[in-house]
């Protein structure tokens, strides 16, 4: 689901789609075609694997409810310990390792299995290369982007029709860093997958550091959610949800030099 931008492309049907072209609207306004239909469909998709994936993968943490680094645990001597997780965030409702394992393993299939159509898609359509991989012309402007944010400025007009350069390096890094390690540092501990390939797990330096890996990237995938929640509802939460939705996003009329000051 996309927010805010800072950089602008031409006025125009969005990322050249011809076959729906921008829609004008009262006062100025503009329908602007945003997300087609598989990327939409992909995207509800994630959301109900993530939300699963995670409240199972929290009961499956209860069982050992300890993080430690290397082949083996270190009783009482745990680089981190988990403090107690309420029932209500935990599927199953209660502590069940075996069913919470059924329900994360057929959900970490729907998620690796609607990702790979997810990437397909966007890589025969070069729609990452348009919409997500930033140009140097991108990256000269972080510094500047970042300002925006820190000042919670986040553009509705011409300039909302792309990502900025913080939104696309997110997303790229969460796609091909922080995603790969969740799945890599997941295979690693399956008993099934060690069977016919193990090295991963030597790789990742033992059980207990595939273990903690798995965490801390779990942990970024719930902070990368947490903040583009946030932004959702801080940037217009009606419009971003329609353009998940319908595919269909409002464009603001661009403010004039006066009205920006």
């Amino acid at each position: 689901m996309t927010v805010q931008t800072i950089k602008a492309n031409p006025p125009g049907p969005a990322e050249g789609d011809a076959a729906h072209p921008d829609r004008p609207l009262p006062d100025g306004r503009t329908d602007t075609y945003r997300h087609p239909p598989l990327v939409r469909v992909s995207h509800w998709l994630n959301v109900v694997a993530v939300v699963i994936l995670i409240m199972s993968g929290l009961n499956i943490l209860l069982a050992h409810p300890h993080l430690d680094w290397g082949h083996t645990t270190r009783f009482g001597d745990h680089w981190l310990d988990i403090p107690p997780i309420p029932n209500w965030m935990l599927l199953p409702q209660g502590r069940n390792l075996a069913e919470a394992r059924h329900w994360h393993f057929f959900f970490a299939w729907v998620f690796v299995i609607n990702g790979l159509i997810y990437l397909t898609y966007g890589f025969l359509t070069r729609r990452f290369g348009r919409r997500l991989w930033p140009t140097r012309t991108d990256l000269a402007g972080f510094w500047p982007s970042v300002k925006e944010h820190a000042r919670f400025h986040f553009p509705r007009d011409e300039e909302a029709r792309t990502y900025n350069v913080i939104q696309k390096l997110t997303y790229v890094t969460m796609i091909l860093v922080i995603l790969p390690m969740m799945l890599i540092t997941g295979l690693s501990m399956s008993p099934g997958f060690n069977a016919i390939g193990g090295i991963l797990l030597d790789l990742m330096g033992g059980r207990q550091s595939a273990r903690t890996l798995h965490f801390i990237s779990a942990a970024l995938i719930v902070g990368f959610i947490v903040v583009h929640v946030g932004l959702v509802i801080w940037t217009g939460f009606f419009n971003n949800m329609r353009a998940m939705v319908t595919g269909w996003f409002v464009i603001e009329p661009s403010a004039s030099k006066e009205d920006k000051r």
